[in-house]
Order: structure tokens, then sequence, then C-alpha cells
């Protein structure tokens, strides 16, 4: 189980590394422990120029949002999305862009912006220990911290490995569990996004288990029945090695379609989503 090496930087050489490396991250396998190198108030990078959207009240808002990059399956849904022209957003894990390549992968979604967003989806996901993780909500939070300036992640939000919870404009949804993180984090100025529609992926083989018109009936429903978030608002979860193969790169591509054909609907990075705080 992976720890978080005990290594400390003057306050100027640390912005001079980040500057210099997307990422120095290694491998996630070993259990997640507190560091302290990472100040947590520090200031994001933010090179884009923010404009808030004006919603219209005859539309509605689809977020399309991919977890765990950068991985096999990343470029693929970037260049599908670029060329179906849909804004999407990407919660990526730092400790997975741990070679040249894939921090060119981080570089080459960062620099999509407005199409394409990155987002923080913390540094060691856990390690896929969720319960030891939140557990200990100071070493989380400092996990989110460093997952920011390693991966220069543009605005302060974040989605949390295993669970869906929402902190927006300060008011929290979370469960027992995870409540604690999420207060850490709103006390430092960040937002914490969930999801209302899950793609699933078989966790043998990680292909998508719904067909593309399911999900996207399922997406449909969830507008109608107002099983969202935010009215008018949907966040859809899934995972970019889902569709690695041409196959199901496909099946991503026939699902946005699918949703592209409703006039009212309307693709959007997260960082517009509601009442977020920056």
């Amino acid at each position: 189980m992976q720890s978080f090496r005990r290594f400390y930087l003057p306050y100027s050489l640390l912005v001079l590394l980040l500057f210099a490396s997307c990422n120095n991250d290694g491998q996630t396998t070993r259990q997640p422990v507190a560091n302290s190198s990472q100040n947590k108030s520090q200031k994001p990078v933010n090179q884009f120029d923010w404009k808030p959207v004006k919603y219209d009240s005859t539309k509605e808002y689809i977020y399309l949002t991919f977890d765990d990059g950068p991985q096999n399956g990343t470029m693929a849904c970037l260049e599908l999305c670029k060329k179906l022209n849909v804004k999407a957003t990407f919660f990526m894990v730092g400790e997975h862009a741990n070679d040249a390549h894939l921090k060119q992968i981080v570089a080459a979604v960062k620099a999509s912006y407005p199409q394409i967003l990155l987002a923080n989806h913390s540094t060691t996901h856990a390690s896929n220990h969720y319960l030891y993780f939140y557990h200990h909500p100071e070493m989380a939070a400092e996990d989110f911290y460093k997952a920011q300036q390693t991966l220069s992640v543009p605005y302060k939000i974040i989605r949390l490995p295993g669970n869906s919870a929402w902190v927006i404009d300060s008011n929290t949804k979370a469960s027992g569990l995870v409540k604690p993180v999420c207060h850490l984090l709103d006390s430092s100025g960040y937002n914490v996004i969930g999801w209302d529609v899950e793609w699933s992926f078989n966790h043998k083989t990680a292909y998508p288990v719904q067909q593309p018109w399911r999900i996207a009936n399922q997406v449909d429903s969830a507008l109608v029945r107002g099983h969202v978030h935010t009215k008018n608002h949907v966040v859809i979860l899934s995972h970019d090695r889902m569709f690695r193969k041409e196959n199901y790169t496909d099946s991503l591509a026939k699902f946005i379609t699918i949703l592209k054909q409703n006039p009212k609907y309307v693709f959007e990075t997260i960082d517009h989503y509601p009442g977020l705080k920056f």
C-alpha cells in the first residue's frame, strides 16, 4: 500500500518544479499517508479565462465526465469528444500520470479548454482502500491538495474516489463517511462534484455494461423525473478505460449522437455547473 513520501521543499523551489513538470508521482500501489508538504492554501494554477454561462430555461445541460485518467482510453475519449464537438470533463488521478507519455495526455486534456476541462480526482485514488482513506480526512484532503498542484488543475473542482458527494456553494450533500473530508475541502475553497447517472462497467473487463441507447434513456429519465442534484442539469459518470477498444469507442459515439439529437440538450464542462465557488 502506498504512502506519501515526506519530502519538503522551499515554496519558491516547489513553484519552479511545478512549472517544469506536470507530475512527479509514481504508480498507485501503497497505502496513502498524510503529507504536509503541500500547502492547502496554495491557489491552483489558473491559466484559463473563465466566463460564466447564461443558462437558457428552455434547455437542459449535460455534463459528460470521465474518471481515472490518464490511462488507456483517455485519448480515444478526448479525440472523439473533439470530433463530435461536445464538451466534457476529465477527472484525473495524480499517480496515474507516472511517465512522460501519460503526462503528455494530461497536458493534451488541459490544453483543450474550453471544450475539455481537467479536474481533480485525487493523487492516489485512495489506493482503492476507501474506508481507511475517508476515516483519515486530513490525510485524504492532503491527497487532493497534492493532486491539484502536481497535475496543475486549473480550478478547485474535485470528485471523490469511490463516492458520490456534492459540495457546492458551501452546501454539502454527502454520506457520513465522507462528510469530514468534504468539510475540509469546502473550507479550502473546493467544490466537490458527484454524479446523477452512471454508465457502469464490468469490473473484470472494464467494458461498459449498458448499451448506448439504454444509458441515453437513463439520462432522459433522470431529467424528466428530476432525479438530478440540480434541476435541468445532469452529470454523467463514465471512465476512460471503458472506451479503449474501437468497438466501445463507437458505443460512446452512439451515446453522444443520441443525446445530440435532442435539441434541448446542451453539453457543458463541469466548471459551468450552477453554484460553483471560485
